[in-house]
């Protein structure tokens, strides 16, 4: 027992994991600064209300971004393909453009042009989700079946450490420098993703046929390949269905929770302090550490009880946040409620991801995994945006119950795919 434990917890020391770890880094690195860092930017130099909104359009590019990826899955870039390889190339090609984004973006001056400043915050998010797209897919083709619990998990880890250096840690740097510095330290990080890059071997390609003919021929055989394929495998298997529905409904309670969890505080009365180290500092302790445990989760158990153990800790969870509305303005209690629900979030989260590369053909791994991760964020924001107004209507503990049972429908699905996902994960 112990001994299965122990190489569950072992396998994060394996070099391919320790690159996917610098990957998830360089892939949270860029959000806060298209977001949370750059509205904060925005506010401070005096931009009307009206126009920060406006700015979470920004992040358009992370929920469309399944449709350039078949191009990414596909096309082969001159040059860098062959020194580097199908990812390899793609993924340096996308870094070299957040670098170059970070560094524009430093140098503008809202108040006097916030158009330009839009403009260079969707180059930036636009490089930033087509980096997510090889990154995913990257994971996916180089790790073994057995990794794929604890790469999830390395991808979170990474993942949530880089935005902590350009969200707690761009406010911090902004506090003593201009924000062009702090942009530009940004920039200097994500050279970590870069060695990465540099260092990661080559997944190995899939044996397409190579197309024959030119012109039109060409370009028809490539649309098929990188379009219509993707799609056509993964509609073609059994319980597609049930697949897709899963994907929008098993983290659907956990989102209506979230997304409502700030006016929790702001009415019991909690501080900007107390939230910053509770919530933030704390919060994100108890994230990585349940991403940790998710991944020897899915590797100790099997991919299907991972994510009923996840979905039920998930679950009861939401129920701590009316234990919180019920208690009122007690930090002990916000920090026992914190602590449980991130870690019950990122053992889902790691859980959910690495249900995600299950899913996915490896000849066709970055546009489906583009596609189920896009589909997800779209069904998040839509499904979760109505729980302000019926947070109107109702108390807060009724609220965070109604949540609970939102999670149910994808606690519910796991039933008919189990014999799919346990034929082949567990």
């Amino acid at each position: 027992m112990i001994a299965g434990w122990r190489d569950a917890v072992a396998v994060y020391l394996r070099p391919r994991l320790l690159l996917i770890l610098a990957l998830g880094f360089a892939s949270g690195l860029p959000l806060a600064l298209s977001t949370a860092t750059l509205t904060f930017w925005l506010a401070e130099d005096g931009v009307s209300k009206a126009t920060i909104g406006a700015f979470a359009l920004v992040g358009t590019a992370y929920t469309l971004k399944f449709l350039w990826s078949p191009l990414i899955d596909q096309l082969p870039l001159p040059g860098l393909t062959s020194w580097l390889g199908r990812r390899r190339g793609w993924l340096l090609l996308c870094q070299a453009a957040l670098i170059v984004a970070m560094l524009g973006l430093g140098q503008q001056q809202p108040a006097a042009d916030a158009a330009a400043v839009a403009l260079w915050a969707v180059a930036l998010a636009f490089a930033s989700a087509s980096q997510d797209i090889v990154i995913d897919a990257y994971r996916v083709e180089i790790l073994s079946d057995d990794e794929q619990g604890a790469g999830a998990a390395m991808i979170v880890f990474g993942y949530r450490i880089g935005m902590l250096a350009s969200g707690a840690g761009a406010l911090y740097l902004a506090s003593t420098q201009p924000w062009g510095t702090v942009y530009a330290a940004m920039a200097v990080a994500m050279g970590l993703g870069v060695a990465a890059t540099l260092l990661a071997p080559e997944p190995p390609a899939p044996q397409h046929a190579r197309a024959e003919g030119a012109g039109l021929d060409r370009a028809l055989t490539w649309l098929r390949r990188a379009v219509f394929e993707p799609f056509a495998e993964f509609l073609a298997r059994p319980g597609w269905l049930a697949f897709l529905a899963f994907v929008v409904f098993y983290k659907l309670g956990d989102a209506a929770a979230s997304v409502m969890t700030s006016p929790l505080y702001v009415e019991l009365g909690f501080s900007k302090t107390e939230v910053a180290e509770v919530v933030k500092v704390f919060g994100l302790a108890a994230t990585l550490l349940g991403a940790f445990l998710g991944g020897a989760l899915v590797a100790r158990t099997g991919l299907v009880r991972a994510l009923w153990i996840a979905g039920v800790l998930q679950l009861l969870s939401n129920l701590g946040f009316a234990g919180l509305a019920l208690a009122g303005h007690d930090v002990t209690v916000l920090a026992a409620v914190i602590g449980f629900e991130n870690l019950a979030g990122g053992m889902g989260t790691t859980a959910f991801v690495a249900f995600l590369a299950a899913l996915c053909h490896r000849e066709y791994t970055a546009t489906q995994y583009a596609l189920l991760s896009s589909l997800f964020a779209v069904a998040r924001t839509f499904l979760a945006a109505p729980g302000g107004v019926l947070a109107e209507q109702v108390n807060w503990p009724l609220y965070f119950l109604l949540t609970a049972i939102a999670a149910l429908p994808g606690l519910l699905l796991i039933v008919p795919l189990r014999r799919r996902l346990t034929s082949s994960h567990s």
